[in-house]
């Protein structure tokens, strides 16, 4: 282990459970924060005594024959990344880094995949393994370290989008997968409705594809495996192959494209990825192939879920706008009970990220 690693290497787990602890004593409300890149997106605003995990951090183990790494939540995904690409992996959901200031936590928490997803799969299918400190301070394991390892409830996925609502992540284990050998990009001038016909179209073949997206009339298609078959499926597809094929991707990983500038209300649309687009409410992304849409500006709520809803989806006010409100669709009576028992069970104090993911919760 060099130096760095050492520096970098820290568990700070029982300072965590004292924090708690005092917490607890004290009904005082906790908002979990490491790297502080997703604060003011995803969720709500949760207004509470900040418990910064940021030193909580470290690689534990990298099996790489095994495919499989272990660290601990406030690892910044930049370390990761590193670590994994010394060994030709890569984190397979491809999640965004946000100037390096992203970790392994925070990102599982707010359950963030990037262009990727619908290939390889988001953070929740890579997750074996958590171990987390709940409410009351207790240290709890869930899942383990290897790939076959499915005994009882799957605790550890449910944790991909909690928002830390149930608990402060301290170690998680992933699945990771080998670097393709070769990735291409194609770019092609179309509208909007032949983008997403054409997305639906490719992505039904037997072909490499690992993200498609449009902005601005233009698709994009991303080929990434084998030279050979990369090489091929491009001779089939046509379009214009870029010199610089990694940077639309990177502008769409990091929301540092000039769509997702300034400072209105950004709304993120998951729905069937062969709905027809619409012009309603103004400029659009798609990505994921047609699945998951983003639209700008300050939109009626009302109007912008019966859309959703026409589209088989959802959508939710993914940053700026009225973080004080509810950001995310309503939940069924159902669905809302089950949260509430879920957060009793984990947090019975309800001292973490109260309000984070609903007003009532």
């Amino acid at each position: 282990m060099t130096e760095r690693d050492v520096a970098n290497n820290s568990d700070r787990s029982e300072d965590i459970i004292a924090a708690l602890g005092e917490a607890r004593t004290r009904h005082s409300a906790l908002y979990i924060t490491a790297g502080g890149s997703k604060r003011e997106m995803v969720g709500r605003h949760c207004d509470a005594v900040e418990l910064d995990v940021s030193a909580h951090r470290g690689i534990i183990d990298h099996q790489p024959g095994e495919l499989v790494i272990t660290a601990r939540a406030g690892t910044p995904l930049t370390e990761v990344a590193a670590a994994l690409g010394e060994h030709q992996q890569i984190l397979p959901f491809e999640p965004p880094v946000f100037g390096g200031k992203a970790t392994l936590g925070g990102t599982l928490a707010c359950n963030l995949s990037g262009p990727a997803r619908p290939w390889r799969g988001a953070i929740r299918d890579m997750v074996l393994g958590v171990q987390m400190i709940n409410g009351r301070g207790e240290r709890l394991n869930f899942g383990g370290r290897v790939m076959k390892n499915v005994a009882g409830y799957d605790v550890s996925r449910l944790q991909a989008g909690a928002l830390g609502t149930l608990g402060v992540l301290t170690e998680i284990s992933l699945k990771v997968l080998p670097r393709p050998q070769k990735t291409l990009t194609l770019r092609y001038a179309l509208s909007a409705e032949q983008a997403v016909q054409t997305m639906n179209e490719r992505a039904g073949e037997p072909k490499p594809l690992s993200g498609a997206f449009w902005v601005d009339g233009e698709l994009y298609l991303r080929l990434s495996g084998a030279a050979s078959a990369v090489d091929s499926t491009a001779r089939q597809w046509g379009g214009e192959a870029l010199d610089d094929d990694q940077a639309p991707w990177d502008q769409l990983r990091e929301m540092t494209h000039p769509f997702f500038g300034g400072d209105t209300p950004l709304w993120r649309f998951s729905v069937q990825s062969s709905a027809r687009p619409t012009a309603e409410f103004g400029a659009a992304l798609i990505d994921w192939a047609g699945a998951q849409r983003w639209v700008r500006g300050e939109h009626p709520r009302a109007q912008l879920q019966r859309a959703a809803l026409d589209a088989g989806g959802h959508v939710t006010l993914f940053r700026g706008g009225d973080r004080g409100g509810d950001v995310r669709p309503p939940l069924t009576p159902v669905e809302r009970r089950l949260q509430q028992h879920l957060k009793k069970a984990f947090d019975p104090d309800a001292i973490l990220n109260p309000g984070r993911l609903y007003s009532w919760l």
